[in-house]
């Protein structure tokens, strides 16, 4: 019987060539000793190349660990963004999924991960950060050519949990004296920045005396921000002067530093301590930041002026911060007194006086 043509026999096995997405020529070892069988694994590799399918992507992935693919990830930081907090999720993905070739990481292993995570106490919106990270790996792998479509779209299949951001937990004027004078020498110009600033930990860890900080027009630069926009934060005077009274090192590019001039890393345990010290309970640093926008708006700040501050990339994410300005809605409706509107108090009068009026003289 004649062989198939794509279908020949090396040492004893027998492997197939055929063309795969966009022409290449693919050659693989069936590991059978049977012809019959490798022109049937021909057949179907033609047959998932026609469906759009990479039959070679979908083998390494068989091969390719995830913890290879994390491993790859972790040499790529340059190009990503937040990509510190990044290694933290990432190290929690690859405790999980290490071991498990990319093609066994089913949509239903991954939704098993959401859940015990759930129970471990962890909220949505870490839940669906870590999913998003898991995600972009994929993607990545995608492009890298250790995963086929199929997949990524698995992955992709896996939908974020409801997230409640109702939270909005935000210091007064005089929790903010409290909490700053309770802080340690080291982490009492950090906070300070914070709440002069609004800008996330991340962000004022990172900053650096020449690249970011312009005292001559008092601006801080922001370039690579969360949202990926350019920001540029204005210098108040609180600000202005804790920063001048900071010594400025010339071993490091950073504003923030230890002894050893190495750039802070998380300050976690050290805030901790300071709201214990104060006597302030359930406060996250992040909620500097609400602090920061909460005072603006309550100052009669525009919304839209803190919209720009705190970088956000959708007015919805700063609207929450909208019924902290009573004299906005004040102002509006004082609208209604205007002499134009007919309804207004004087001119109603005016209207009742002038039918009395009008009634009194048909009297007469």
């Amino acid at each position: 019987m004649a062989r198939s043509k794509g279908v020949y026999k090396r040492g004893g096995v027998w492997w197939i060539r055929y063309a795969g997405p966009g022409g290449k020529m693919i050659c693989e070892s069936c590991k059978l000793s049977n012809c019959r069988e490798a022109e049937d694994l021909l057949i179907l590799r033609k047959k998932e190349v026609l469906e759009g399918k990479d039959p070679a992507a979908a083998a390494r992935a068989a091969k390719t660990e995830f913890g290879k693919l994390a491993t790859h990830y972790l040499e790529w930081p340059s190009r990503q963004r937040s990509f510190r907090s990044k290694k933290f999720m990432i190290q929690r993905l690859v405790d999980t999924f290490g071991d498990i070739p990319l093609s066994g990481i089913t949509t239903q292993l991954v939704e098993e991960y959401q859940t015990s995570r759930l129970n471990d106490g962890r909220k949505p919106a870490t839940v669906n950060r870590e999913l998003s990270t898991l995600k972009h790996m994929f993607t990545k792998a995608n492009e890298w050519e250790m995963l086929g479509d199929e997949g990524l779209r698995r992955i992709r299949k896996v939908r974020k949990l409801q997230e409640n951001n109702a939270r909005l937990r935000y210091l007064s004027a005089e929790e903010c004296q409290t909490l700053i004078a309770a802080c340690d020498l080291h982490l009492r110009p950090v906070i300070v920045t914070a709440i002069n600033s609004g800008m996330r930990r991340e962000e004022i860890l990172s900053l650096e005396w020449e690249k970011h900080i312009d005292m001559k027009h008092g601006f801080i630069l922001l370039d690579r921000t969360k949202n990926g926009d350019r920001r540029e934060i204005p210098i108040n005077r609180t600000l202005r002067e804790t920063l001048q009274a900071l010594p400025r090192r010339i071993d490091t590019p950073y504003v923030f530093t230890d002894r050893e001039g190495n750039r802070f890393q998380s300050l976690h345990h050290s805030f901790a301590s300071a709201c214990r010290r104060a006597g302030i309970k359930d406060f996250r640093f992040h909620d500097l930041r609400h602090t920061f926008a909460s005072r603006l708006t309550m100052s009669g700040a525009d919304i839209v002026a803190v919209k720009e501050l705190l970088g956000h990339k959708s007015m919805q994410m700063t609207l929450r911060y909208a019924h902290l300005a009573p004299s906005h809605k004040v102002a509006a409706i004082s609208l209604l007194d205007g002499d134009s509107n007919p309804l207004a108090a004087q001119n109603y009068t005016k209207t009742i006086q002038s039918v009395v009026s009008g009634k009194e003289r048909s009297a007469k």
